[in-house]
């Protein structure tokens, strides 16, 4: 460097990103062992542009609060994003500007949370293996070792962590059990609830715990370690009606591959393995109907195991697109079109046969491949019983809803309503009192409707009124853990009479959740974690935390983390702050934001290569993890049929030649052809496959 650039009062000239500022030597250097001192000594070489100034590649803007702080020591931050600037002083090495940045954002941040934070489990420690040598046995069956770390990345892509955050993640030398090169064994993958129980599955064993009003939540069950990775979860209520079960409260269950084990506990900790079954393929769903475990796989096999005869049974059916449950129904959507049902109060019935009783219920119109499947039983009535309601989703983007009427039980369901406004597979749907809510595979596109019920029973006048129509955007990694759509499932949570909600991440390495309406898609609340640690897995699920009288259960958002622990968020709080906010806010312009703002999502995107994601691009649908089953579906239909199949590139709707109601992304109207604008009669006429676009 020229030797005018080093002398104490030569003029410094800068040429910072385009624009050009001067000062003094001793105005850039009062700092020691900042970027300017470091540049001004020698240590770091400099570029300079035509006029002999000292050329930063960085943004002039934000040079010019941080050339007034070291000009005066002041700071205005007025108009100016706190986040960004303390970026840029830390490139530049300005200590003190930095630490008064970190104050300003943590003035709004706390480790004890904000109003919703709820609580906080730490992680549970390994279970201790006993096929180790004595020496290795105990090396981390205790609580894991505390070891700082500089933080991980949270929302903005940089360091959100509080100074005072630790990182108890084991290396894998502390650990004495096999790791997966894929997954973090400290990991929360799954959580689950039932009751007051929680349950959390970790890569290697499965932990539960249990809310109690005086005390508050304790862990009650720990499983031993399992050799493979857990990759379903499933907790059932209190197990009644045989006397070698009546100490048993709980059943836990886990699976991995084809296997199934199961356990039972009590709230004294007392835990007795039942058994482990082979469902023969993988297992890609795994719960409990009453006491009867049920375990499907896409390929046409159900598994059930009955608490009341100990048996464990395996039904060959059509290959499974999608399932829901009503009671002791267990409803099956398979790939030929038709949905199927199983009472699982009759399955004793029938065990001689080895015949699970599986009935046909209903058949769609176009034979599409049933993808996503929603029960709705109506409130008891004297006069006429339940009314059954089902809507489901097809791989052609059809949504239809059939009634099943108690006068009409011989007949089967009639065909209610069909809306086609969904492009591509639906992926997602769910009838409840109030709304209807189909999700689509093209970037989890949602579309609501409004529906009128009288006197409980859905009703045809005026119908179902279409009310939101928004996209729950969310990226995943490059290479998902096999439980990752489980552990991360946008929902819809939430009781069917009630206001659902979705739960939207963003991005797969983020410390904060979005809360949305599942109806309109306007946004309760941000979650944050308060420890700045990433958040892997979530679920809501509600919880009767009191027993006074006329107490109600309190919904909760549980957000499983990367470091192990579980934190809480009072969702039903965020409900009723939302509702006061919506009341107030309607009485102005503003409109209410529903997922992230066009800030926010860039800050998000900022923390991961988009590149890598399994997100699809806007010109590529739907998203690789979503077309899993619905490719299953289609493959597993081709190889049943002589008729010709699109590929999932060419899955083609219908809608368009048969008439209902159908648009495009752009709010573009689509050709009609006869029907009404909600409800239609099948039409014969056949579609020409394209590619997807967007809905």
């Amino acid at each position: 460097m020229n030797g005018h650039f080093l002398c104490s009062g030569d003029l410094i000239k800068l040429n910072v990103g385009g624009t050009r500022f001067s000062t003094s030597r001793q105005t850039l250097t009062w700092i020691p062992d900042s970027f300017f001192s470091s540049l001004l000594s020698g240590r770091i070489s400099s570029v300079k542009d035509e006029t002999g100034a000292i050329f930063i590649d960085r943004d002039p803007s934000f040079f010019v609060p941080i050339l007034n702080y070291l000009r005066t020591k002041e700071l205005n931050i007025k108009g100016i994003d706190i986040e960004t600037l303390k970026h840029e002083a830390e490139f530049y090495g300005i200590s003190p500007l930095v630490k008064k940045l970190t104050l300003c954002e943590e003035l709004d941040r706390a480790s004890c949370g904000s109003v919703l934070f709820h609580g906080f489990l730490p992680p549970s420690p390994f279970p201790v293996r006993h096929d180790l040598p004595d020496q290795q046995r105990y090396s981390f069956a205790g609580e894991a070792e505390f070891r700082t770390r500089p933080g991980s990345r949270g929302g903005s892509g940089r360091d959100q962590r509080p100074a005072s955050a630790i990182d108890i993640r084991p290396s894998k030398h502390d650990l004495d059990i096999p790791l997966d090169g894929s997954i973090d064994p400290r990991r929360v993958l799954i959580v689950s609830g039932h009751h007051n129980w929680i349950v959390l599955a970790y890569s290697h064993f499965i932990c539960c715990y249990r809310i109690k009003e005086s005390t508050g939540w304790h862990q009650v069950f720990q499983s031993p370690h399992l050799e493979q990775t857990v990759h379903r979860v499933a907790l059932n209520p209190k197990v009644g009606g045989a006397a070698h079960l009546e100490n048993r409260e709980k059943m836990v269950a886990v699976a991995f591959g084809s296997q199934i084990r199961m356990w039972s506990s009590n709230e004294s900790e007392e835990k007795v393995e039942i058994g482990t079954f082979n469902l023969g393929v993988k297992v890609d769903s795994l719960f409990f109907i009453g006491s009867q475990l049920v375990a499907t796989s896409h390929v046409g096999k159900v598994g059930v195991w009955h608490a009341l005869t100990q048996t464990w049974q395996v039904q060959d059916v059509n290959p499974i697109a999608s399932y829901d449950t009503a009671g002791s129904f267990l409803l099956l959507g398979c790939t030929n079109g038709s949905i199927y049902y199983i009472d699982m109060q009759k399955f004793p019935l029938r065990i001689k046969d080895k015949d699970l009783l599986v009935t046909e219920l209903y058949k769609d119109p176009a034979n599409d491949a049933v993808t996503a499947l929603s029960v709705y039983l109506t409130p008891k009535s004297s006069l006429s019983g339940n009314w059954i309601e089902i809507a489901y989703g097809t791989s052609s983007g059809k949504v239809r809803v059939i009634v099943q009427h108690p006068e009409t039980v011989g007949q089967g369901p009639q065909l209610f309503q069909t809306f086609t406004v969904h492009r591509n597979p639906i992926t997602k749907v769910m009838l409840s009192e109030k709304y209807l809510v189909s999700v689509c595979s093209e970037y989890n596109h949602a579309r609501t409707w409004t529906v009128t019920r009288f006197r409980g029973m859905i009703s045809t006048q005026p119908g179902s009124t279409p009310l939101a129509s928004f996209k729950v955007l969310s990226l995943e990694d490059s290479e998902p853990f096999p439980c990752h759509l489980v552990g991360n499932d946008i929902g819809p949570f939430g009781e069917r009479d009630d206001q659902q909600v979705f739960v939207q991440k963003v991005v797969p390495d983020t410390d904060q959740v979005y809360v949305r309406l599942s109806s309109t898609g306007q946004r309760v609340c941000l979650i944050r974690s308060v420890d700045g640690s990433s958040i892997s897995s979530f679920c809501v699920h509600e919880c009767e935390g009191s027993s006074r009288m006329g107490s109600r259960p309190r919904r909760y958002l549980f957000t499983g983390h990367a470091n192990g622990g579980v934190q809480m968020w009072d969702l039903t709080s965020a409900m009723e702050i939302f509702n006061k906010n919506e009341k107030a806010e309607k009485s102005s312009t503003d409109i209410l934001p529903g997922g992230p703002t066009e800030e926010e999502l860039i800050k998000l995107l900022g923390g991961c290569d988009v590149s890598a994601s399994r997100c699809t691009t806007p010109s590529m649908s739907p998203a690789s993890s979503q077309l899993i089953p619905l490719l299953r579906a289609t493959q597993l239909r081709a190889s049943s049929t002589t008729l010709r199949q699109p590929s999932m590139e060419e899955i083609h709707p219908r809608g368009g030649a048969e008439g209902g109601q159908e648009e495009g992304g752009d709010g573009e109207h689509l050709p009609r052809d006869g029907g009404g604008a909600e409800a239609w009669k099948e039409g014969g006429s056949q579609s020409v496959p394209h590619k997807v676009s967007h809905c």
